[in-house]
């Protein structure tokens, strides 16, 4: 895996992963079929729902954003997010993984401001935003744009691995060696994010890209399923032979037998084996 920072001609600083060695040349492998499945559900304890998902298989494309900023703000930041990656991928060109690069920056750079403008305008709403997931599939390949504690997984030969890291207090501590693994699932700061879209001009954008490979699930969900199911729950039903819609259903279920605190997105992808 390389690790660089991806130069744009936007006002945002992404740190850049290639997860695989991208082949440009010689003839490209044909593309796979992918499937697409999403669903959000309120919970057992909020009174609406402030995350947005959204699809598009003929662009190929997903998306979860998780708005915060109380209730009239925080649902229009997840669905500002979505409507700005609707917008921009339909006028957009995914030609080369260079364009869909940029048009992941693009996205997250046009809701960043619209959503700064919105609260200039509306001072009351000081403080929304949201946690935003972005993934866009071409020639066998994966670009995933990622800023908050919402997260992007890879089911892979039947093991699970997050591709994208927090960006939260408690990771922070994680990483430092302040706190255990036990103690962040128990901290009291653990939904304290450090980053977010619609908060700051300066946008710290995480840009991570790789391969894709016949059996591959990809699951992008918001913090309201990662908070009460664990990662081998995950595992389990993303490898087990139920349907992608019954996938999805079922984490959801897991979310709310667990107790159900937050709004729950789950949007998971297939590619046919």
């Amino acid at each position: 895996m390389t690790t660089d920072w991806y130069h744009n001609k936007f006002n945002i600083h992404p740190r850049c992963l290639d997860l695989g060695l991208y082949k440009p040349f010689g003839k490209p492998e044909p593309m796979n079929m992918i499937h697409y499945y999403g669903k959000t559900d309120v919970g057992l304890v909020r009174q609406n729902n402030e995350d947005t998902y959204a699809l598009d298989s003929a662009r190929g494309f997903c998306l979860v954003a998780d708005g915060m900023g109380g209730m009239a703000g925080g649902e229009l930041a997840s669905q500002m997010f979505a409507e700005a990656a609707k917008g921009i991928f339909a006028s957009g060109s995914l030609a080369t993984e260079k364009d869909r690069i940029e048009t992941v920056q693009q996205i997250f750079w046009y809701a960043n401001n619209s959503i700064l403008k919105h609260v200039e305008n509306n001072s009351h709403l000081k403080g929304m935003g949201c946690t935003a997931e972005l993934i866009v599939f071409s020639e066998n390949r994966f670009v995933i744009g990622h800023m908050g504690d919402s997260r992007t997984y890879q089911l892979r030969n039947g093991q699970l691995k997050q591709l994208t890291k927090d960006h939260s207090l408690v990771q922070e501590q994680l990483d430092q060696g302040l706190i255990s693994d036990p103690q962040a699932v128990v901290h009291s700061m653990r939904n304290v994010i450090l980053r977010a879209v619609g908060v700051e001009e300066d946008l710290q954008l995480d840009i991570i890209r790789g391969n894709i490979q016949a059996g591959d699930h990809y699951l992008l969900c918001s913090d309201g399923l990662t908070d009460m199911v664990q990662n081998g729950e995950i595992e389990n039903i993303l490898s087990s032979g139920m349907s992608l819609a019954e996938k999805v259903d079922q984490l959801i279920a897991e979310a709310l037998s667990a107790g159900g605190k937050d709004n729950v997105t789950v949007v998971a992808v297939m590619v046919d084996s």
